[in-house]
């Protein structure tokens, strides 16, 4: 038997998908979404990068979130549930292939966000 706290990543995960995978969300392509980091590299692939617009915070880090948190976040952005202007105007610019492919991405283990 495999002990709990080895179980509960995974469990977690499998939490945080299914809200996705239940509403019928695309399974994403990580090959594709590789295509398209530039979009998120110029913020999230900064080691320690701190934004200054609209208000000074420290970027979150994305890669190896879990894919289906990267998709409701991006969903949120683009439906205006979450305000940050900059993520606003490129998640606008994302089809919802296209995030899931951006998360099928950052979400494999290994995936660094930040360039070194």
């Amino acid at each position: 038997m495999i002990p709990l706290f080895l179980r509960v990543p995974a469990l977690v995960a499998a939490l945080v998908a299914a809200p996705a995978l239940a509403q019928g969300a695309p399974a994403g392509d990580a090959a594709k979404g590789s295509q398209q980091v530039q979009k998120c590299q110029g913020c999230h692939g900064i080691e320690g990068w701190r934004t200054a617009f609209p208000e000074v915070y420290r970027v979150p880090k994305i890669g190896g979130q879990h894919q289906a948190y990267i998709v409701k976040a991006l969903q949120a952005y683009r439906s205006g549930e979450r305000s940050h202007p900059s993520m606003r105007a490129i998640a606008a610019s994302l089809s919802d292939n296209d995030m899931a492919d951006l998360a099928a991405y950052y979400g494999q283990p290994g995936v660094k966000t930040a360039v070194k």
